[in-house]
């Protein structure tokens, strides 16, 4: 009997080797020729009506205005220069969170997963961007900084408050949207380093991350943390908090290691080169879906991984497309088969 998209990833999830390499990311992957199913698809809680800035970009609940950038696929990032705290002992002043009181949470949580068919597909989960980045979308990275550096107590008096504000709706929403997976998101790293130390991390940011971690746990969710960049110094920290999945695990770390080290306890989900050739428009045909053999024939063995491929480009540009076209086309005819193919 046939398997699920959804099966497939949770064997993954459970550190069993799965019947083919599932293809995890944020989206629908587009221009599937075989059109299969996503394994997780994430749930649209609207809990506060969107609001739109003066420029045309989305305008967040604290008032952070942020703009689409095309050449990253329409990806948003804080208006240049348009930042809301200058000075981190005069947050309270500034950081307001919205009103939760007469929200209708039944409603909203059986809202949201409408859109998924929860047979074929995993749920996923998350409210925002992080701790860590909120504070850099707030002051920016130069004075966001600074403030950890030099005022790490008003900085943690910060995230408590906005700690306390997304746990009451992470405890309100989770008995009804149900998900599978809870991501923690904080993007502490460059491509060449963490912007903090880990010892700093562990004081300031990992007791937040962890108590989403435990509020997941305890609703026997998977506890996937999404962090861009050469950010491996944090691994064993996020374990403690349960972690297994991590996203996007870029090359910047030492994954071949990484894997050895931790096996099927950590899935690697991602191990695609972005920001190098294979994810550059204009790469060749050929670049591109070596590309995709070498990524699998790396990761595949054993479990532990799930495949990815995101790249950036406009999204109407037609060699966007096309190499789009190529990833997909090639994970279908290399990935799906790879366990298989291997007797």
């Amino acid at each position: 009997m046939a398997i699920t998209e959804r099966e497939n990833l949770l064997r993954v999830a459970n550190g069993l080797e799965p019947a083919w390499v599932p293809r995890k990311g944020l989206f629908p992957f587009a221009n599937d020729p075989e059109k299969h199913p996503t394994p997780c698809i994430g749930a649209r809680a609207m809990i506060h009506p969107p609001r739109t800035g003066p420029s045309g970009g989305r305008i967040d609940i604290f008032g952070v205005e942020y703009e689409g950038v095309e050449s990253i696929g329409g990806a948003e990032l804080p208006t240049p220069n348009k930042f809301i705290l200058d000075d981190i002992t005069r947050w309270r002043d500034v950081i307001k969170t919205p009103s939760l009181d007469d929200i209708p949470w039944r409603e909203i949580g059986e809202k949201a997963t409408d859109h998924i068919n929860k047979t074929e597909s995993c749920v996923g989960f998350q409210t925002h961007v992080g701790y860590f980045q909120h504070l850099m979308n707030f002051m920016g990275f130069s004075e966001g900084l600074v403030a950890l550096s030099e005022e790490p107590e008003e900085c943690i008096a910060l995230f408590e408050y906005l700690a306390e504000y997304y746990e009451t709706i992470y405890k309100n929403l989770l008995p009804y949207i149900r998900p599978d997976f809870i991501t923690i998101t904080d993007d502490t790293a460059t491509a060449r380093s963490p912007f903090i130390s880990r010892d700093m991390y562990q004081k300031l940011i990992k007791p937040f991350h962890a108590r989403l971690g435990k509020i997941g746990m305890d609703h026997d969710c998977i506890i996937e943390m999404h962090n861009c960049g050469r950010c491996e110094d944090f691994i064993d920290d996020w374990l403690e908090f349960g972690v297994k999945f991590w996203n996007p695990a870029q090359v910047s770390n030492d994954l071949v290691g990484i894997k050895k080290k931790y096996g099927n306890t950590l899935v690697l989900n991602g191990c695609w080169d972005s920001q190098g050739p294979p994810g550059w428009i204009g790469a060749s045909e050929e670049l591109v879906r070596q590309a995709v053999r070498d990524c699998i024939d790396t990761f595949a063995p054993g479990g532990g991984f799930c495949f990815w491929a995101s790249f950036y480009g406009a999204a109407d540009d037609p060699e966007f497309i096309q190499h789009s076209f190529w990833i997909t086309d090639e994970y279908n005819k290399h990935g799906r088969p790879w366990y298989k193919n291997q007797g």
